[in-house]
């Protein structure tokens, strides 16, 4: 589907999207995750709306989520619980991997979560944030890349691109908070990353190894 042509009872959310409000990342939520009960109907609904991620909330006051991209079941993403918690206007996510815990401030949304809940990435830093820029696709090679240069180390910016190379129809994603969190805890701190067309994510690392992800997340589709 393209447009955000989706059925009745999905919101269509972008999530970190700049300071002009423009971009983010487009996140399907399915509020009624009963309607789509097990797995294989998820993952085919998934496929459907051709989102990077798609959430099914199974318990909306509880933040119990399940997410999707178009080829498999994550156990953990950040661009999706931030937007979830936005729209849920909750404090706790709950996830297999443990509960996340979430914070309004102003236009921004932010979530605190561990490292080692995130799925392998690749973090591969360039010389300049125009190389960054330059890249016309994803570079050779196999698995999740995380592309980025810095654009003022001093003031902790960032210049990233993010290549999924899962074979699924998602060649680039726009804003991802999974990758933000794990390049905030390798360069132990806080960064303004532009992420794709202009999407923006910020990151705070904490003592306790944690990470919190924020940015400002909208509504394109009320389902």
């Amino acid at each position: 589907m393209s447009d955000y042509d989706v059925p009745r009872g999905i919101d269509v959310l972008r999530v970190f999207c700049g300071p002009d409000g423009r971009h983010g990342n487009a996140l399907g939520v399915v509020r009624d995750g009963s309607s789509h009960p097990d797995e294989a109907s998820r993952q085919l609904l998934a496929r459907r709306l051709g989102f990077s991620e798609t959430v099914f909330v199974d318990d909306p006051e509880r933040g119990h989520v399940d997410i999707h991209t178009p080829g498999l079941r994550l156990p953990f993403a950040g661009r999706p619980l931030v937007g979830t918690a936005w729209l849920l206007d909750l404090e706790v996510l709950e996830l297999a991997v443990g509960d996340v815990f979430a914070r309004q401030d102003g236009e921004f949304t932010w979530i605190t979560a561990r490292p080692e809940w995130v799925p392998p990435r690749t973090l591969q830093q360039y010389a300049s944030a125009a190389e960054v820029e330059a890249l016309p696709g994803p570079p050779p090679g196999e698995g999740w890349l995380y592309v980025w240069a810095w654009e003022d180390e001093a003031a902790g910016r960032v210049r990233a691109r993010a290549f999924p190379r899962r074979g699924d129809a998602i060649v680039e994603d726009e804003a991802t908070g999974a990758a933000a969190l794990l390049l905030s805890a390798r360069l132990g701190r806080a960064l303004n990353i532009t992420q794709g067309r202009g999407s923006q994510i910020l990151t705070a690392p904490a003592p306790d190894g944690t990470v919190e992800v924020g940015g400002r997340v909208l509504m394109a589709v009320r389902g």
